[in-house]
């Protein structure tokens, strides 16, 4: 069984990067990605379910999840913000400019997405608001990736 990749920063020594957004020491942007992640993907879900239905209250499920999906993911790079800047060792991992460029990028198409969803009936959904959805949810993975990779190979927000 091969062993972990170790961490850049414990290989050198030194402590990790800290989150600077914390509540009794503990981060508060892990425990806020969660919501958006799980509300843009169920998002996804009811336009795919309205796209073989046509039944409307799928795609005001979506619409429901595009807006607490979009609020929770204000919070969450809000205090995301706050860690990249809060600590330059923060930045300097690799991984921390792309996560954040693609969450910025996802969070602009999920707020046109909303305003798509707004309108009336099967153009609420079909076809640009089902293309946006896929798009958001598979940015969105490679972002999770990236973000996995900050904590458990760069430390950022783990104890010293």
């Amino acid at each position: 069984m091969a062993s972990p990749a170790p961490r850049p920063e414990a290989e050198q020594g030194r402590d990790y990067p800290r989150s600077t957004a914390r509540i009794f020491g503990h981060p508060i942007h892990p425990k806020l990605v969660p919501f958006p992640i799980v509300c843009f993907t169920g998002a996804l879900l009811t336009d795919i379910a309205y796209t073989q239905s046509a039944n409307l209250q799928w795609a005001n499920f979506s619409i429901w999840l595009i807006t607490a999906g979009l609020v929770m993911g204000g919070a969450a790079a809000v205090t995301g913000l706050i860690d990249y800047f809060g600590d330059r060792r923060v930045r300097q991992a690799r991984p921390a400019t792309p996560h954040m460029l693609i969450n910025i990028l996802v969070y602009v198409l999920e707020l046109f997405n909303a305003f798509v969803h707004s309108r009336d009936g099967w153009t609420s959904v079909v076809p640009t608001g089902l293309t946006l959805s896929i798009v958001s949810v598979v940015l969105l993975a490679v972002s999770a990736w990236l973000g996995g990779s900050l904590v458990f190979r760069y430390g950022v927000g783990q104890s010293r």
